[in-house]
C-alpha cells in the first residue's frame, strides 16, 4: 500500500475534524472492536470512509459512542439503548418516557441484586457446612448434585 497517497487524505480528514477508529476508540473510551460491532448492528451510523477505505468518525459520532458507553455502564441492554438514542435524537420527546425507562431498569437491577444476594447467602451457608479438609464429603458438591426446583 502506498502510504504517501493516504497521508494527504488523512491530513485532510483531520483538518475536517474527523478521527480514525483508533482515535475514536481512545477519545470515546469504546474499543475499536466494539465500535465496529455497534456500527454493524446499527447502534451508531455507518462511518464515513476515506478513499483508502478507513473508517472516519466525527465529533458527533464520538458523542454518540460516549452515550452508548455510559448507557452500557448503567446496565442498559442494546435494545434499551436503541430506544434511549431515539429519545435523545427526538428533541420533542417527553422526559416522562425517559424517566419511566430509568425507573423500570432500576427495578430490574434491584430484583437481580436480590437474586444475587440469595445466591451469595446459599453459597456462604454451603461453604460453612463444608469441612474444607482432606475428607471426600462435601456438602457443596452434594447440594449441586441434588435436583432443585429452578
Amino acid at each position: 500500500m502506498n502510504h504517501s497517497a493516504i497521508a494527504p487524505e488523512l491530513a485532510q480528514a483531520k483538518a475536517d475534524g474527523l478521527h480514525n477508529i483508533g482515535e475514536a476508540a481512545q477519545l470515546s473510551g469504546v474499543s475499536a472492536k466494539m465500535i465496529r460491532h455497534y456500527e454493524g448492528i446499527g447502534l451508531i451510523p455507518a462511518a464515513h470512509r476515506s478513499v483508502a477505505g478507513y473508517r472516519l468518525y466525527s465529533d458527533s459520532d464520538l458523542h454518540r459512542l460516549r452515550f452508548v458507553k455510559r448507557s452500557r455502564s448503567l446496565g442498559f441492554s442494546i435494545k434499551q439503548i436503541e430506544t434511549l438514542l431515539g429519545l435523545w435524537d427526538n428533541r420533542s420527546r417527553e422526559s416522562a418516557e425517559v424517566k419511566r425507562m430509568a425507573l423500570d431498569h432500576a427495578a430490574e437491577l434491584a430484583a437481580k441484586i436480590r437474586e444475587m444476594q440469595t445466591m451469595q447467602r446459599t453459597l456462604e451457608e454451603l461453604a460453612r457446612r463444608c469441612h474444607g479438609d482432606d475428607r471426600p464429603e462435601c456438602p457443596i458438591l452434594e447440594d449441586l448434585a441434588q435436583k432443585h426446583r429452578g
